[in-house]
């Protein structure tokens, strides 16, 4: 029994991220093997664990969504929103909306897809579902008639702008002068606060789970595709550090040059946090470094103390990307097509506004990224080749990972930066000034 203890702990213990991605091998050899062997198909009583881990990443999606969102739009102080606020959300949001447009342009232009061989019965009817809708009804349909009809129908766009209206309300009454309402607004975010942690933990524990899951739905992809597709996700990831990289010099220098903060200092600032960041695999495990990168360049404590923590939670340009080239090789690898324009439309709103909701931890984006396939019509139900290749991303998530989450923080700081440059919140010695 103690041994039984001690190598559950061992388990537990080891890094998840690494498990996955030893499920991802473990499960493509069994496939490739099983393909050599000419079968293509695994027992039911196996399938049934991937079966188990798809089922269990749609249970979490909208109670994420809800939770995460209400607390990171009630957490923005009134006070500062009309100040620093505002001007730190706009540009926050548009570099996310730019982020996600250019992972569809590095989509386009690489194509990342599996190629697998079976296309479901089903592509012909989800194939231009979101794009069959015209935009107006789009745009209001984004206004629920019942809170209740889109939860349950999980529409997520819907309740990603209930969620963000009932947040931002709540921000207002934790600071009103009527007593009773402020504790009972308190309450209520205390309550949505705990509603967040308690999915957290759900998720901690669906990603221990996650290994045995992507094992099984990885060996029944190379079980009937074989080996071939490996290297669909080396492209995925190609398209993505480029993506990364590209947003870096021109969104990021761009942004420092019209706000005439020079460049080349503020990124030997900017080294400590990125490379934090790269190995941590955490956006708000790198506050400290983040908040003293941000001094030491001269940025204000009244700016970086308030935008910093919230781009923690709502600037995800990293993210952003990530979704755009993997929502394309997820819709590419299952349909046998690209996204049409307003599946890609809906993908950057989807992107933009969901980042706000996703958590400043490790694999958070994996989780996203399903409730954004959820949002365009096409949602990973268990049994199906999307599922299978959403496992194929999940293996090589932490890779990703990497690289997305040192993104988001350097966009923090460049973001923090030029706003504090631009409302007079930069020390006059600040290196980034000096001639």
């Amino acid at each position: 029994m103690e041994k039984k203890k001690s190598l559950m702990k061992a388990y537990l213990d080891f890094n998840v991220l690494y498990k996955i991605l030893i499920g991802l091998v473990v499960g493509a050899i069994v496939g490739v093997i099983l393909a050599s062997s000419g079968i293509t198909a695994l027992p039911a009583w196996i399938s049934m664990f991937g079966t188990i881990f798809t089922r269990l990443l749609k249970m979490i999606i909208i109670p994420m969504i809800v939770g995460s969102l209400v607390v990171g739009a009630s957490s923005v102080s009134p006070a500062n929103v009309g100040k620093i606020g505002i001007r730190v959300v706009i540009i926050y949001l548009v570099t996310s909306a730019i982020g996600v447009t250019i992972g569809l342009v590095m989509a386009n232009i690489f194509q990342p897809h599996a190629a697998l061989a079976s296309v479901e019965a089903l592509a012909k009817d989800a194939a231009g579902k979101t794009a069959s809708t015209n935009v107006w009804s789009v745009i209001y349909n984004i206004i629920p008639t019942s809170v209740l009809t889109s939860l349950v129908n999980e529409t997520v766009l819907q309740v990603i702008f209930f969620s963000l209206v009932f947040g931002l309300c709540l921000s207002f009454l934790k600071v009103s002068k009527v007593e009773r309402v402020a504790a009972a607004a308190n309450t209520t975010y205390q309550i949505f606060d705990c509603l967040t942690e308690i999915m957290m933990m759900v998720v901690r524990g669906i990603m221990q789970y996650a290994p045995v899951g992507v094992a099984v739905l990885i060996a029944e992809v190379f079980a009937k595709n074989g080996a071939k597709v490996a290297g669909a996700l080396v492209t995925v990831t190609v398209a993505c550090f480029i993506g990364y990289a590209l947003h870096i010099i021109i969104v990021y220098g761009g942004l420092l040059k019209i706000y005439g903060i020079k460049i080349r200092p503020f990124f030997k600032e900017a080294r400590t946090p990125f490379i934090t960041a790269f190995v941590t695999r955490s956006s708000n495990g790198t506050l400290p470094t983040t908040m003293t990168a941000a001094e030491n360049l001269g940025v204000d404590k009244e700016v970086y103390a308030f935008s910093l923590p919230l781009g923690a939670t709502i600037n995800m340009d990293g993210t952003a990307i990530y979704q755009g080239v993997c929502a394309f090789f997820l819709v590419m690898s299952t349909y046998g097509r690209g996204l049409a324009f307003g599946e890609m439309g809906m993908i950057v709103l989807l992107a933009t506004l969901a980042s706000i909701g996703t958590a400043g931890v490790p694999g958070a984006g994996a989780i996203m990224l399903a409730m954004v396939m959820q949002g365009i019509n096409l949602p990973i139900e268990p049994g199906t080749v999307l599922a299978g290749a959403y496992a194929m991303i999940l293996g090589i998530d932490a890779i990703l990972d990497m690289g997305r989450t040192a993104l988001n923080v350097t966009g923090d700081l460049t973001c923090t930066t030029c706003i504090a440059k631009k409302m007079g919140f930069l020390s006059k010695d600040s290196v980034l000034l000096k001639k």
